[in-house]
């Protein structure tokens, strides 16, 4: 078990590609890592998202707000996924203000110890913020390309790229890719 002892969260929200999220919840586990996912619960217990593909329901029972630092650096990886995801996790009730999904992000990047991992349009959760990917290397999906341009990222065109503590994946298409790269890199932090 190559991530015994491990803990990674995973950004949720409705309309997920069911493909990915349904293989990081079994291929994390399966290397031993314990896996939790991430949103907004607007007061709520448990929130039940759809899928974007099948309308698979999923049921989120955490929140990324108002998580200690503490609790944060208990993570061992973050991760934003494909997909309609991250468009709904940039929604903010007061236009003055970033996103809370963006803002948790940016606490994830002043944390070395945490690896980061955004995959096809999770990248969209970074355009409040872009400072967070200026002069990094990193691929998204191909409709993203200019975006990535614009944020002062340096896209480069492969199918998973790592540049320091953050991997990025080209498309949801490419999810079993991108958890392999992540779970070497944290396999070999051991």
């Amino acid at each position: 078990m190559k991530l015994a002892g491990k803990k990674i969260g995973i950004l949720f929200e409705a309309d997920y590609f069911e493909n990915e999220i349904f293989y990081y919840k079994f291929r994390f586990p399966e290397e031993g890592a314990e896996i939790h996912f991430l949103t907004r619960l607007w007061g709520q217990d448990k929130i039940t998202f759809l899928g974007h593909e099948y309308r698979a329901p999923m049921d989120c029972y955490e929140s990324f707000e108002n998580m200690s630092d503490e609790e944060l650096r208990s993570y061992d990886a973050i991760i934003v996924p494909s997909g309609m995801v991250s468009d709904r996790l940039r929604y903010t009730e007061d236009v003055e203000k970033i996103p809370p999904a963006t803002e948790f992000l940016k606490r994830v990047f002043a944390e070395p110890g945490i690896l980061k991992g955004i995959i096809c349009h999770g990248l969209w959760l970074v355009a409040p913020a872009t400072e967070l990917v200026k002069g990094r290397k990193l691929v998204c999906h191909n409709n993203l390309i200019g975006d990535a341009k614009a944020y002062g990222a340096i896209y480069t065109n492969e199918d998973v790229v790592v540049d320091g503590d953050l991997i990025t994946g080209r498309s949801g298409g490419h999810a079993h890719l991108f958890a392999k790269k992540i779970i070497e890199t944290l396999s070999e932090a051991n």
